[in-house]
């Protein structure tokens, strides 16, 4: 028997003919995705508390493809679709790769959205928010304190999550909950006691930019 937790995971190259579905095949493998994408459900939910089901969404498969396609990956309605062609092309080490980006759509899956309404900036970088915090950050991105805007996204935005989540334990999972019915930026002051402008400002400052 399955305990009512139990998600079911597959893995299906269907680029297995082209020399990206066979580095695939040659440096990551279906084992190693199957255990990856357990271990990155659990860590998903630790950072985000949701250490009780009610917290969660409710999934009982995710399903990941390797295709033949250009771009890096997406994800959408409990699949992640993972470019072939990008694991061919990645220069250096392409296992911790796509171990990161295997983090960041996990947690597209498993995350709130604001029922639609929240910036599509800040869904991104909560995504990356996780990748940093899992340890796969990759070496180009930003530093601490660059980019444009506080919803630029990615990388730009993990960094200030990272900086929120530093003035209180539990920010972003207390924020990512906020989102499951909608989005404010309110919830920036209603958790931190500033709006996000001025928070955007005092991390810009703190790192000297």
């Amino acid at each position: 028997m399955r305990g009512i937790l139990a998600v079911d995971y597959t893995v299906t190259n269907t680029a297995a003919s082209t020399s990206g579905g066979a580095r695939f095949v040659r440096d990551i493998g279906g084992p190693y995705t199957l255990q990856t994408m357990n271990a990155s459900t659990g860590f998903i939910w630790r950072t985000f508390q949701q250490n009780t089901p009610t917290g969660r969404k409710t999934l009982q498969r995710v399903s990941l493809f390797i295709d033949d396609m250009d771009g890096v990956a997406y994800a959408s309605n409990g699949q992640i679709h993972v470019s072939a062609r990008y694991i061919q092309a990645y220069s250096g080490d392409v296992k911790r790769e796509f171990t990161g980006v295997l983090y960041h759509e996990m947690t597209h899956i498993w995350q709130w959205n604001g029922n639609g309404q929240a910036p599509g900036g800040l869904i991104e970088g909560i995504a990356d928010f996780v990748r940093l915090k899992a340890g796969y950050a990759p070496s180009h991105w930003v530093r601490p304190g660059q980019g444009d805007r506080w919803d630029q996204g990615y990388d730009v935005t993990a960094r200030f999550l990272d900086y929120c989540n530093s003035l209180r334990s539990g920010f972003v999972a207390e924020l990512n909950k906020k989102m499951r019915s909608g989005y404010s930026n309110n919830y920036f002051v209603q958790l931190l006691g500033k709006n996000v402008d001025q928070l955007w400002r005092e991390y810009k400052a703190k790192y000297g930019f």
